[in-house]
């Protein structure tokens, strides 16, 4: 995997975060996950989201984001095995 560069922050989405999930899902052609998201920012920008549950994710489609969402995928798995 090649990490760009960057800092990654993943972490739980909150209600601040609706306006950003909107503005992502529409950039992806896409509704907005339903259920608890794992979120995913790059230098403080929101740029993927993930629904462990469901398994649907978001993202950015004019950033690479390929191994963020890699980590989203692999933090839900390690959630739902916990």
């Amino acid at each position: 995997m090649t990490v760009t560069a960057g800092t990654v922050v993943i972490r739980q989405a909150v209600g601040s975060d609706e306006a950003a999930l909107t503005r992502l899902a529409g950039l992806d052609s896409a509704h907005v996950p339903s259920g608890d998201l794992l979120v995913a920012e790059r230098d403080g920008a929101l740029v993927a989201a993930h629904a462990p549950r469901s398994g649907a994710t978001i993202a950015d489609p004019f950033r690479p984001t390929a191994e963020v969402v890699e980590l989203l995928h692999l933090r839900g798995t390690l959630l739902r095995a916990a």
